[in-house]
């Protein structure tokens, strides 16, 4: 098997906080992060496809065409957007770095052939990313992570 990454930026504000629990409960979860107005990161998103080489290219897949679809699935819409008011698919879910990852990897797997994405990496600073495989979930026992894509949305 070979593995495959193409790395993209984009710049981003989001706030990081629950509407069911007090001010004072965000505050003290997420601390400065759940500044009513939020704050901004300058986001590095990565991801690894995995196969074998197509004998006549010697591609796993053109990184020309994974960078046009990383383009068009998400930089063009999370790129200087509010993560928490600006973007379709992130609403209604806490956008932690951890939550970024598992929603671009439920977009990208609609896109791409069954089995070729490996791995998403979302780096929120130079010092913090998550990196998400594929492997089914279960909510936290907290209820930190919310529901992202239903099983129905996920097959489109």
């Amino acid at each position: 098997m070979v593995y495959i990454t193409r790395r993209v930026a984009f710049s981003a504000a989001h706030r990081l906080y629950r509407p069911e629990w007090s001010d004072e409960q965000n505050w003290a979860v997420f601390d400065k992060c759940a500044n009513p107005n939020g704050h901004g990161h300058n986001y590095m998103l990565e991801v690894t496809l995995s196969g074998i080489p197509d004998p006549e290219t010697g591609y796993v897949m053109d990184l020309k065409h994974l960078a046009q679809l990383l383009e068009q699935e998400i930089v063009s819409k999370v790129d200087h957007k509010h993560l928490n008011y600006d973007v379709d698919f992130l609403q209604g879910i806490n956008p932690t770095v951890e939550n970024l990852a598992i929603v671009f990897w439920q977009v990208l797997q609609r896109k791409l052939p069954a089995g070729q994405l490996y791995a998403v990496r979302v780096y929120e600073s130079e010092n913090n990313y998550a990196e998400y495989r594929g492997e089914p979930l279960t909510p936290a026992r907290n209820g930190m992570l919310h529901t992202v894509l239903s099983a129905e949305e996920q097959k489109k």
